[in-house]
């Protein structure tokens, strides 16, 4: 026989009956009031698993990733039509039991003379309830006092440092074109013309009286001379710096409700 523990692990797995046809997957799990143990799994069965079929889950087994009911699959998928919510009553839990051929009244723990705990009713006030696929039991039927314990999920956000990104430098050499103007002096020949006089009288007659003669100057002149020099002008380097912003968290939040009924007034505080 499954135990609580167990029976949460065939949630969400494939159902296969004795012959070793799968069934369909597991949807749901229903537990006793009045027992707290597991008593029904419902199994999406039909074209597509479009229904659920209602199959009673205690002796069942887990073997690898399969669930093994010890019922046929022609009988899993021609079990009373029930809709799967979060209750069985009991008329609905006695059509499925006698069903599947099994004890309604056994199910309880009998007492001193052999007859079961509970009466039909006090039955009526202790329906089945469900845990869905995914772990979120509704109720498992077990109590340790009279009250409940509500719980939500509270958001916690942080933040966690991710890589997106390299920035790197590169130097590269570019041609450009300069212009610099250079002041520049050249010599040119210049004809002076001078008289005859006292004191260069000696100097114009030492040559011949008439003659041919040539004479010649050499003329200079500068030209700009260009030379490159590399020389540093800056450095570069690559820093990071933290920049805040504001980002918004968006999270679905789960939160119980309960919920009361039949005749009974609200009362917040202590008892």
């Amino acid at each position: 026989m499954l135990d609580q523990r167990q029976a949460m692990d065939v949630l969400g797995r494939d159902a296969y009956d004795p012959s070793g046809d799968k069934i369909g997957k597991v949807g749901q799990l229903y537990f006793d009031d009045d027992t707290g143990q597991p008593a029904w799994a419902t199994v999406n069965t039909g074209l597509l698993g479009t229904s659920e079929s209602f199959v009673p889950i205690q002796d069942a087994e887990i073997r690898d990733d399969r669930v093994q009911v010890p019922y046929e699959k022609a009988k899993v998928k021609d079990a009373p039509s029930i809709d799967a919510d979060e209750h069985i009553d009991r008329e609905q839990e006695q059509r499925l039991y006698e069903y599947y051929g099994l004890d309604y009244w056994a199910r309880t723990q009998p007492g001193d003379g052999g007859e079961p705990t509970t009466t039909p009713g006090d039955v009526a006030g202790g329906q089945t309830t469900a845990a869905e696929a995914g772990g979120r039991a509704r109720s498992t039927g077990q109590t340790t006092d009279d009250a409940m314990t509500r719980s939500e999920e509270h958001l916690r956000v942080g933040t966690t440092e991710h890589e997106v990104g390299k920035a790197r430098l590169r130097k590269y050499v570019v041609t450009e074109q300069q212009t610099v103007t250079v002041p520049v002096q050249k010599e040119r020949a210049v004809v002076e013309r001078e008289p005859i006089t006292e004191g260069n009288t000696d100097e114009a007659t030492s040559g011949p009286e008439l003659a041919e003669a040539e004479h010649e100057v050499t003329l200079h002149e500068e030209r700009p001379v260009v030379e490159k020099t590399t020389e540093p002008v800056e450095r570069v380097r690559l820093a990071t710096e933290d920049v805040k912003e504001q980002q918004t968290v968006t999270e679905d939040v789960r939160k119980e409700r309960i919920e009361a009924e039949g005749d009974i007034d609200e009362r917040r505080g202590h008892r």
